[in-house]
């Protein structure tokens, strides 16, 4: 997905999120500020971390008011710490009020992946392998979530079902196993995709290799098997490893000689980073 796609993509998805929290006013800031006041309100880190998504938060308001100003005096990818004043945030008050919990959501949702990935990375230093995420992302948040891995220093996988071939177990089953799934996908399929395999065992590597899948996914397997399975695929396929790969597990897969580990907890799991919009003043 190319940066104007993403960001058209991105502004639909804000303005949903927008109309899910005020569907008809915000009665709160309503009763309270009756007409434009202009003010300013700080963006306070509050717990240490990666921080990602300060052009989504930034967004949410402008979209609400095109004059809105944020001044950031940090960039995504950068360390954050604890009590640490992040920017500024300029302009209509009842506009700050507003967007104040939804472009909290996005800022807090994404630099909590991109810590969680950062810190899954750096079990990995030394090592040639690559860590990169799935398709388990949040309904609606995948283009964001996924952007944040990659802050955190990690690597996208296809971003959809039309970004790649995969073939799971159950594509497998219908296919009626590992050969003809392979033989009807590369039928199927334009010949410059690469076409990859997701094995539970030696004998399903096997057949993967036999049919020449492109990579071959190492689902759910022992380390022992996954070593035994890297050794015998001798670079005749790319190797990933898959399965309930969570941050305390990483590392020990860090020297079984794959090319590639995916982890769906970089998305589905990392905590959010805790953030705060606090100290607003009219000015």
């Amino acid at each position: 997905m190319n940066d104007i796609t993403m960001r058209i993509c991105a502004d639909e998805l804000i303005m949903s999120a927008l109309r899910e929290d005020v569907t008809g006013e915000d009665i709160t800031t309503n009763s309270v500020m009756k007409e434009y006041t202009y003010g300013e309100v700080e963006l306070i880190c509050k717990q240490e971390g990666i921080i990602a998504g300060l052009q989504v938060f930034e967004r949410v308001f402008t979209l609400l008011d095109s004059k809105t100003e944020c001044e950031f005096f940090v960039k995504d990818g950068d360390e954050v710490k604890n009590g640490q004043k992040l920017g500024i945030v300029k302009g209509d008050v009842r506009v700050l009020l507003s967007g104040e919990r939804t472009a909290l959501n996005y800022l807090q949702r994404m630099s909590g992946v991109a810590t969680y990935t950062n810190q899954s990375v750096k079990l990995l230093a030394g090592s040639k392998i690559k860590l990169l995420d799935t398709r388990k992302t949040t309904p609606n948040m995948r283009v964001f979530e996924k952007y944040a891995v990659k802050v955190g220093g990690g690597n996208n996988h296809r971003y959809n079902l039309s970004d790649g071939i995969l073939l799971k177990d159950n594509h497998i089953a219908v296919a009626g196993g590992v050969k003809n799934a392979i033989k009807m996908a590369k039928e199927y399929a334009p010949f410059v995709r690469k076409i990859e395999v997701e094995v539970e065992n030696l004998e399903m590597l096997k057949d993967a290799l036999e049919a020449g899948a492109d990579i071959i996914m190492l689902d759910n397997m022992s380390i022992e098997d996954m070593k035994t399975a890297v050794s015998m695929v001798k670079g005749k396929a790319e190797t990933e490893c898959s399965g309930n790969v969570t941050k305390e597990k990483i590392q020990k897969l860090s020297d079984i000689g794959v090319d590639y580990i995916s982890s769906g907890a970089l998305t589905h799991s990392a905590p959010i980073l805790d953030l705060s919009l606090k100290n607003m003043q009219i000015k």
